[in-house]
């Protein structure tokens, strides 16, 4: 079987666009493919972070992964700084990248603001991303669309090193979500749905309670002219409703439009409040079930040591085409 991985980030509650972007494909993926997945909390201290709530959201995203559907069975399940080859490799990658491309890239351009001055880790954390891949042996990322030119980074660096020092690393190829699929944010449909906006009602939580997900739907943005129909660019707030619902519902754009009773915006908002509720319900009774357990700890270990077990023999091949350390 190929083997995927993939990761999240431990910074908040994690939304509707988290979940339908990325996470829906962790789980379809594990059937037939040998799964990694990762709590990325490496990645989260690029800026600053109270560290009591980041191991809470380390767990929490952790009983989110199983909550969804994940199965630490079928896949593994670990946090990033469990396993010792992310950063040693994420330092070895550093020195095989250059400032030039990692400063044309478009998520630091926007996190940077046009600073002079910025964390070292906000410029270098692609190239610690192209090691949490390259690491495993990995031949599929399935990672939101945002994400391509980090997967094209992490090639363009997998070739690099393969070509200078041999036969290295699997060059891997992204899995990105099917085109029409992108969640954006409530009140704003031209921006993506962000765990970060400042408007809470700008996105749908996976462990937001009803009366939270009903508010956030019923306030979302939608037109002036009142009619039901999916026009991305002339229409982005209904059609991004449209889009969650689809996602949501299993049904495609055309059945939900073919069988609508809706007299006018209200109407769809008030279905896809039933909808949202409904999809959301068995994840939060999951997560209750599953985030203060024993098993949560005990998977969360026994992903770690299943993932060094991957891990070392790629390093130990790393090390030695380097030339580092003493060979015996």
């Amino acid at each position: 079987m190929k083997r995927v991985f993939s990761g999240v980030q431990p910074t908040g509650n994690l939304h509707l666009g988290n979940y339908l972007g990325a996470l829906k494909q962790f789980v379809e993926l594990q059937e037939d493919h040998e799964c990694i997945y990762c709590i990325v909390d490496e990645h989260a201290i690029t800026v600053p972070q109270d560290p009591e709530q980041l191991r809470k959201h380390i767990l929490d995203v952790a009983a989110l992964y199983m909550a969804i559907g994940i199965d630490p069975k079928k896949s593994i399940i670990f946090v990033q700084s469990q396993v010792p080859g992310h950063a040693e490799l994420g330092w070895i990658l550093c020195c095989n990248s250059y400032t030039g491309e990692l400063s044309r890239m478009t998520q630091f351009k926007a996190k940077s603001g046009g600073k002079e001055s910025v964390g070292t880790g906000l410029l270098t954390y692609p190239v610690l991303m192209a090691a949490d891949i390259l690491l495993y042996d990995t031949d599929i990322v399935p990672v939101g669309n945002d994400q391509k030119q980090h997967i094209e980074l992490t090639r363009d660096i997998a070739i690099r090193v393969n070509n200078k020092y041999g036969d290295t690393f699997v060059v891997p190829d992204g899995r990105f979500m099917k085109s029409g699929a992108r969640i954006m944010a409530l009140d704003d449909p031209e921006s993506k749905m962000s765990k970060s906006a400042e408007n809470e009602h700008s996105r749908i939580s996976l462990l937001d309670e009803d009366s939270k997900i009903k508010k956030s739907i019923m306030r979302a943005t939608t037109d002036s002219d009142g009619e039901i129909r999916f026009d991305p660019e002339n229409k982005p707030g209904v059609s991004n409703l449209l889009n969650i619902y689809s996602a949501l519902s299993g049904k495609t754009v055309d059945e939900i439009l073919a069988n609508q009773q809706w007299r006018g915006y209200g109407d769809l908002k008030k279905e896809l409040v039933a909808v949202t509720q409904e999809a959301m319900a068995p994840i939060k009774r999951n997560f209750e079930e599953i985030r203060y357990s024993e098993e949560l700890i005990r998977v969360l270990n026994d992903g770690a040591e299943r993932a060094n077990a991957i891990a070392e023999p790629v390093m130990a091949r790393v090390r030695d085409r380097f030339g580092m350390g003493i060979k015996l």
